[in-house]
């Protein structure tokens, strides 16, 4: 009377599928495409947690673990984000305050 366990998709690397949703670079880019390419990523994951979150609470087959995997997800991405900012500004810090 239960229904049957669908086999287990392929495994991924994260390097292969990118980090927290960022993916890596392979091109020539200028930083700012680069970091406007991050930003965008970002975004685009919290938005499919939002839209996983909105399916399980309408009813829609979502399981819980995707939902929670998708909150992770995007909540990882956004701490990466985060930190990356601080570095930035640490490393503009660090060249003006340098003696000329």
């Amino acid at each position: 009377m239960s229904a049957p366990i669908p086999p287990i998709g392929p495994v991924v690397s994260p390097l292969e599928r990118g980090l927290g949703g960022i993916s890596i670079p392979t091109g020539d880019g200028s930083f700012g495409t680069l970091l406007t390419k991050a930003l965008n990523d970002v975004g685009q994951v919290q938005q499919d947690r939002d839209e996983v979150i909105a399916s399980f609470l309408r009813g829609e087959p979502v399981e819980l673990h995707q939902v929670m995997a998708a909150a992770e997800e995007a909540s990882l991405s956004l701490q990466m984000l985060v930190e990356i900012r601080n570095k930035l500004t640490e490393a503009y810090r660090s060249i003006m305050n340098l003696q000329v």
